[in-house]
């Protein structure tokens, strides 16, 4: 992440590091965001760039001029997808031509990101299947994000279908490579993130809840290593549903619940703070 790019468009501006917080986040958030690389959640994110009139894009790397307005469009999806905001980035996705773009790591970025909406709005699996297949299909490292990315769609496919034996065996191809994939980058980070969430959900729903438990709360480590807080809200509601499964003490549960809400509060998630505020009612009344 280009954070020069961000100094300099403040101080182009005239703010001071307080001037720029105001109403949005808190100076020191600011400080360790412009200091220590540590970046703030999206939502805050987003509004600093608007106050200073900066494309959120402009703090990513280039690959050229020629597909800028390409590239902003798949960071916005991919923020998107990380919030769970599925439908608003299938639309900025549809406004991609891919065909007319040369570029093999937007071509590879942009089969990752669609594989993943389809899987999560259900779409026909040889649909699904086939952007994939446009990741594996690639002569590049067989150790590339993406690749490994892919795997973990196709194993989401065969689990939402049912297939354990399948969904496993890709899985498995992934947590081979994952623990050492290194993480060199902001990106990286969201991405093996992705990756190593899903993996922990998918152990969870076939009962495997040691695996799961160790994959959620790698992910955590994760979140913690890299100053990142997307996935900590889902990874530990989902600890909190195996909690429930292996029966544990009720205040252990309740403190992994209330855990999740305040990392949702964080990140301004609706949607996780209701699911979790039910899980809470019902662990309270024994349910």
């Amino acid at each position: 992440m280009n954070i020069e790019r961000f100094i300099e468009a403040r101080r182009q501006k005239g703010f001071s590091q307080n001037d720029l917080a105001e109403n949005i986040c808190t100076q020191a958030t600011l400080s360790r965001f412009e200091n220590n690389s540590q970046v703030p959640n999206l939502k805050i994110l987003i509004k600093l760039c608007e106050r200073l009139d900066l494309p959120l894009s402009e703090l990513f790397p280039k690959v050229g001029i020629r597909y800028t307005d390409v590239i902003e469009t798949l960071n916005q999806a991919e923020f998107l997808l990380i919030t769970s905001e599925y439908q608003k980035a299938k639309n900025l996705m549809e406004t991609i031509d891919i065909c007319k773009i040369e570029d093999n790591d937007i071509v590879l970025r942009y089969h990752y990101l669609t594989g993943f909406l389809m899987v999560f709005q259900h779409a026909k699996i040889t649909d699904i299947l086939f952007n994939f297949d446009q990741i594996l299909l690639d002569n590049g490292e067989t150790e590339d994000i993406y690749h490994l990315l892919a795997y973990t769609g196709i194993g989401m496919v065969f689990a939402r279908e049912n297939d354990v034996e399948k969904a496993e065996f890709y899985f498995n191809k992934v947590l081979e490579k994952i623990y050492r994939y290194p993480i060199k980058k902001v990106e990286d980070t969201w991405r093996v993130l992705n990756i190593v969430y899903q993996c922990g959900e998918f152990y969870a729903s076939i009962h495997e809840l040691e695996a799961s438990n160790i994959l959620l709360n790698y992910a955590i480590k994760i979140c913690s290593d890299n100053h990142v807080t997307y996935y900590l809200a889902r990874a530990a509601a989902q600890l909190a549903q195996n909690a429930i499964e292996e029966k544990k003490d009720k205040n252990d549960i309740l403190e992994l619940i209330y855990d999740a809400r305040a990392y949702a509060k964080i990140n301004r998630n609706e949607i996780k703070l209701k699911e979790l505020k039910q899980l809470e009612l019902a662990v309270k009344k024994g349910l």
